[in-house]
């Protein structure tokens, strides 16, 4: 057992324990084990009784609001265990101080860290706040809506349907963000050539409409991964990219970044692919697995991204991942997906499909272009051969570099690589 950002050892009980306290209240929850060294040793406590009365005395005396949190005795009554469960009355304070864990280290949260964990403790989220700027126009929504969903009136009724508007503090910061001219960050497209050195060119995409902010992003995409070819008397539109993933890619960054920040989201357009980086990591509630797998959604922009999906921007919530790693079940190479702390990165290949597959193979590579590992008994449930032939078959594209295997016996899984 080692130090995680969710588990921390203390060989002893002494305060420093209280800012993990209030780390695990504020993010998400996690454990402390006392009587157990840096190393994961377990070294025993004296007087296990006491030591439960001292950590409850100190939790109970030391932070703000009081945490939802459990002991228990373990190892033959010489250790103790500390679970903290996320609280909802964020921010929890020690010494008037917020904590988050980095690592395995515990921190100090800085302002604007501090404001988030306000705002979610009182249940407000950032587009729900008063916009700074209450004199904006809606041309662009007004047009979209019109040319989308064939809304005939557009006016202030329309708004505060949409959340975007009410009497009591006027326009918020999702009508900001969607307004014609706005103070929002936006996109900073970039087109290398063979190295990072060289840039073609350069679009950036700021304080307007994020409507505008999407169809600008769009037009950039397909000067550069889309091409008309000619076959006999026909013309034919190719996609180097399909342009469904880079839709999905660019509404969910917009969707789900964080707004409260000066950071654009960042498009790095090379020859082979494109990486769209977007600031703000998971939104609390949804771990990196819900998130890369659809089974959850946890919207950080609900007014704005019920704008988008009114639009047809976007299908149901929380598809978007899925959509594009079905865009390329038949892709030679697959998207990648990394989850940050502080950023959520996405990268498109050109597709190339893979024509070197037998159809029996094919059906393999669908099956584990949908999931990040599979099993031999995850996988022989959807084919009609047996295990035996699909454990053949997975070696043999082992062997062409097309499939990735880890680990040994009934621990084997097999993945696209």
């Amino acid at each position: 057992m080692r130090e995680t950002r969710i588990t921390e050892f203390k060989e002893k009980i002494t305060n420093t324990f209280l800012k993990t306290v209030s780390a695990f209240s504020n993010y998400g929850g996690g454990e402390i084990y006392f009587g157990i060294d840096d190393n994961g040793n377990i070294k025993g406590l004296s007087d296990v009784k006491q030591a439960c009365l001292d950590i409850e005395n100190k939790v109970n005396d030391n932070i703000t609001p009081q945490p939802d949190y459990t002991l228990e005795l373990q190892n033959n009554d010489r250790t103790i265990k500390l679970t903290v469960k996320s609280g909802l009355q964020k921010p929890y304070l020690y010494k008037s101080k917020a904590y988050k864990r980095n690592d395995t280290a515990t921190i100090e949260v800085d302002t604007l860290e501090l404001s988030r964990l306000i705002l979610e403790g009182k249940n407000i989220r950032f587009e729900e706040l008063p916009c700074k700027d209450q004199e904006l126009t809606f041309d662009i929504l007004c047009r979209k809506l019109k040319e989308c969903i064939q809304i005939e009136t557009f006016d202030q009724d329309t708004l505060k349907t949409l959340n975007l508007y009410n009497n009591t503090i006027g326009y918020n910061n999702a009508a900001g963000i969607l307004a014609d001219k706005n103070h929002f960050p936006g996109i900073d497209i970039v087109k290398f050539g063979e190295n990072i050195s060289i840039i073609y060119k350069r679009a950036t995409f700021d304080n307007m409409s994020v409507l505008e902010v999407y169809e600008r992003s769009l037009e950039v995409f397909k000067d550069y991964y889309q091409y008309e070819a000619i076959q006999g008397a026909d013309r034919k539109m190719v996609e180097k990219i399909p342009e469904a993933a880079f839709r999905e890619a660019i509404a969910n960054a917009l969707i789900h970044r964080v707004w409260d920040t000066e950071s654009q989201i960042k498009v790095s357009m090379f020859d082979d692919k494109i990486e769209i980086i977007s600031p703000g990591g998971l939104p609390p509630g949804i771990s990196e697995d819900e998130y890369l797998s659809g089974k959850l959604s946890v919207l950080r922009n609900v007014n704005l991204a019920n704008v988008f999906y009114r639009l047809g921007f976007v299908e149901i919530f929380g598809t978007g991942i899925t959509r594009i790693k079905q865009l390329y079940e038949e892709g030679s190479k697959q998207p990648d997906f990394e989850i940050s702390e502080n950023t959520i990165k996405i990268v498109l290949p050109v597709f190339e499909k893979n024509e070197n597959l037998t159809e029996d193979e094919r059906k393999i590579y669908k099956l584990l272009s949908k999931t990040m590992l599979k099993s031999i008994s995850e996988i022989t449930p959807y084919v009609e051969f047996g295990k035996s032939k699909t454990t053949q078959l997975l070696k043999e594209m082992s062997k062409q570099g097309i499939v990735k295997i880890e680990g040994r016996g009934k621990g084997t899984k097999y993945m696209i690589k």
